[in-house]
């Protein structure tokens, strides 16, 4: 009788086993035929948004070939290796395009785009990708309101460090009723960003790649 019993557990384990490895084995090949089109279709919003954030007369160098590897910071959120894209006129510095991330979010991370300009002050910020509640957090997105526009042209040294919250925080940026946990992330995040240009700035700028005019 024991025997027949541990015979019919270690089945039963080799069958679970089996459907684990099947599954993990299904999960892992959605990812892969997935990544790439993500990454693409991100890609191509990315690109989008750069007319948005940052004027054509800003640079005449090729924004999107003029890049710098981020590495890893906490200012800027990014657990991975990421691409700053460097604005230029007649080879003189203008502006950089961040990507930063805001862990914080109510439903997971918001990515966020921050042009800042070589004064420090911001030019403009869009939200790349976001899981946020629909009616509800989601006016974060330039699609769903202007929200995101209280940015336009703040700074450290325009808005002092306590200032930089939602109004019920005792801070200066307004906010939905019922949905302080959004904003809140991307003001922290906005803020760091600056904080990360402001400590990197010669950094930023110090490697060339391709800052030839545009044709």
């Amino acid at each position: 009788m024991p025997e027949t019993i541990l015979k019919h557990t270690s089945k039963t384990a080799l069958t679970l086993i089996g459907f684990s490895l099947v599954f993990t084995a299904l999960l892992a090949y959605v990812f892969i035929i997935t990544k790439a089109p993500i990454e693409k279709s991100e890609a191509e919003l990315r690109r989008a948004l750069f007319g948005q954030i940052l004027p054509e007369n800003m640079h005449n160098n090729r924004l999107l070939e003029d890049t710098v590897n981020i590495a890893p910071n906490e200012l800027l959120g990014n657990k991975q290796v990421t691409v700053a894209n460097r604005a230029r006129i007649d080879n003189q510095p203008s502006a950089v395009i961040l990507e930063a991330l805001a862990h914080d979010g109510y439903s997971g991370d918001i990515k966020l785009l921050i042009a800042i300009r070589y004064d420090g002050s911001i030019s403009g910020v869009r939200v790349l990708t976001h899981k946020e509640t629909p009616g509800l957090g989601d006016y974060i997105d330039i699609a769903k309101g202007n929200w995101i526009k209280l940015f336009n042209n703040e700074s450290l040294s325009k808005t002092s460090d306590q200032n930089w919250a939602v109004k019920k925080d005792g801070g200066q940026f307004d906010y939905m009723a019922g949905a302080t946990i959004t904003p809140r992330a991307v003001i922290k995040a906005v803020h760091k960003a600056l904080q990360y240009f402001e400590a990197n700035k010669q950094a930023l700028f110090s490697e060339r790649a391709n800052p030839e005019r545009q044709e």
